[in-house]
């Protein structure tokens, strides 16, 4: 079964949410994004953002803390089905990363993924690289994250 069967041109599918506490912002903050904003409250309410916020890469992470456990259960759901489920590889890439507004210690975000389009490899019969949509929101509903990320299925 290809990726495209299992969620076909243009669903949106939620993935999982993340809490982002104060702590949990300072750590990540202090192993890969030592900016004041996101290691001080104090520091933060005087800079740009008004208040400690998690850093863009650790929004990013949480997209894919939430995709890979939804992933592997949908690897699952479609087994007990009887369906041979996708075989995603590594992704290639990805582009046009929007952070669009901070998020601050104490929001809960919720992530999606929507299938956008597949391409057949012309170098590897059998081979495509899926097109999907990462998109993030916080508890208001207003949209945080946003990037197109490329993925490899195999035969």
């Amino acid at each position: 079964m290809r990726l495209s069967e299992v969620h076909p041109e243009g669903t949106k599918v939620m993935t999982g949410s993340v809490a982002f506490t104060a702590d949990d912002i300072i750590c990540f903050a202090e192993k890969f994004d030592p900016q004041p904003f996101h290691l001080d409250a104090e520091a933060a309410q005087q800079s740009l953002f008004g208040g400690l916020c998690a850093s863009g890469w650790h929004t990013c992470a949480g997209w894919m803390k939430c995709f890979v456990p939804y992933w592997l259960g949908e690897m699952k759901r479609l087994a007990a089905e009887g369906i041979e489920p996708p075989k995603l590889g590594p992704s290639p890439g990805f582009r046009d990363m929007r952070w669009l507004r901070p998020v601050f210690a104490g929001d809960v975000i919720t992530y999606f993924v929507t299938f956008v389009t597949a391409k057949d490899l012309e170098s590897r019969p059998g081979w495509r690289i899926n097109t999907i949509l990462c998109e993030g929101e916080n508890q208001n509903g207003e949209a945080v994250i946003r990037f197109e990320s490329k993925v490899i299925e195999f035969p």
